[in-house]
């Protein structure tokens, strides 16, 4: 009986450790994060919700055809710190989106920044790591704390 119970308990944990990438968070491998794109667009909806928060904006290109674009940031908790609100967005706000594009060539991405008509800026990651006028991430190193 005893090992019947040892055989029981073996195969439940080798099952959890099988099972265990399930559960795991997905990764950024379909962003390309070598490089950045930049679309003015208005926006359409934005999603306030775990696991992501979603902007989903049209850009019109040069030949009137509109593309519709979504793009990603981190859950809200993480983006609160960077001044990203539930109601940071309207439908109808003009905005510019820097972000890392899908791999696939689908309109998407995950954000970087959003310029906004009057100005303002909201960057998805802490203050001073992204600038959304350069073309790569600013590496400067940050202040040491004067202690």
């Amino acid at each position: 009986m005893r090992n019947r119970h040892i055989l029981v308990l073996v195969l439940a944990v080798g099952l959890l450790i099988a099972v265990a990438p399930l559960f795991a968070h997905h990764a950024n491998a379909v962003f390309d994060t070598e490089r950045r794109v930049t679309v003015k667009g208005t926006v359409v909806a934005w999603l306030w919700a775990n696991p992501h928060c979603l902007l989903r904006f049209d850009v019109t290109d040069d030949k009137g055809e509109v593309a519709h674009w979504v793009g990603e940031t981190q859950a809200p908790i993480n983006m609160i710190g960077n001044g990203w609100r539930s109601d940071s967005f309207k439908s109808g706000d003009e905005v510019t989106v820097t972000l890392e594009p899908l791999r696939n060539g689908k309109p998407g991405g995950s954000m970087l920044s959003v310029v906004f008509a009057d100005g303002k800026v909201l960057n998805t990651r802490s203050s001073g790591i992204y600038k959304p006028d350069a073309s790569k991430p600013d590496e400067r190193k940050p202040e040491e704390d004067p202690k």
